[in-house]
């Protein structure tokens, strides 16, 4: 199932991103469900799979500035749900200062392909703007398709706030191989199995009811990030 409610914001939102214990995640959900609704798309175990393919370039620019906090900086990938190529989006997440950004664009799997195999030239005329921004990384960050990351999402949305809470578990690898749309793409694990990845995303306020939820679970442990688990093998 493809979650139609999304959480974008022009003005940007604030994000907490953190691993908590699988004991916490029981605790933290079973007192969400009484005040947050379930994404309406979930699948029958509440959850739906979603596969990305994140770009970077040799040097590892974009797991760097990761990795050494940059306060403003970009991510490209190319998102699909339950392996399915009914709808293939195009999206940038970009920090700026404390605020996170998105942008999307839909695309075909055949111009993923394209970009698969450095085909690019295409790009640069494109009448989607983010096709275009992407061109210029490409073309002189020499960024490219660098691996794939599958994982179970759980998300809970509340209306005051624009609150949306998703519990990620089961991330997967693909090392660097960026045939996404294999079915059988060969994974690994990469996110221990007693641990999963809460992001907590709002806009201008957190509401007092999900704050006082959230203090009920350690959450002061290091950011997670699922590209940079990713990365972790190669």
């Amino acid at each position: 199932m493809v979650p139609i409610q999304t959480s974008f914001n022009p003005n940007g939102r604030k994000e907490i991103k953190q691993a908590i214990s699988y004991a916490d995640y029981a605790i933290l959900k079973s007192k969400l469900q009484h005040v947050m609704q379930l994404d309406r798309n979930a699948g029958i175990n509440g959850k739906y799979l979603i596969r990305s393919t994140y770009f970077d370039n040799f040097e590892n620019k974009v797991l760097n500035e990761k990795k050494e906090g940059y306060i403003n900086r970009d991510k490209y990938r190319v998102r699909i749900y339950g392996k399915s190529a009914a709808v293939i989006n195009l999206e940038r997440k970009s920090k700026r200062n404390n605020l996170t950004f998105k942008s999307k664009c839909t695309i075909t799997q055949n111009e993923f392909e394209q970009m698969r195999i450095g085909d690019f030239s295409w790009m640069e005329t494109d009448e989607r703007a983010l096709i275009r921004d992407l061109f210029h990384e490409m073309k002189y960050s020499q960024l490219k398709p660098m691996t794939v990351v599958d994982y179970e999402r759980e998300a809970y949305t509340y209306p005051y706030g624009n609150v949306r809470v998703t519990f990620d578990s089961k991330v997967q690898s693909s090392m660097r191989n960026t045939d996404m749309f294999n079915k059988n793409l060969p994974m690994v694990d990469v996110l221990e199995p007693n641990l999963v990845i809460l992001e907590v995303k709002y806009d201008e306020y957190l509401p007092d009811i999900i704050k006082f939820l959230l203090q009920s679970v350690d959450t002061r442990a290091e950011a997670y990030s699922k590209y940079q688990l990713s990365r972790m093998y190669g």
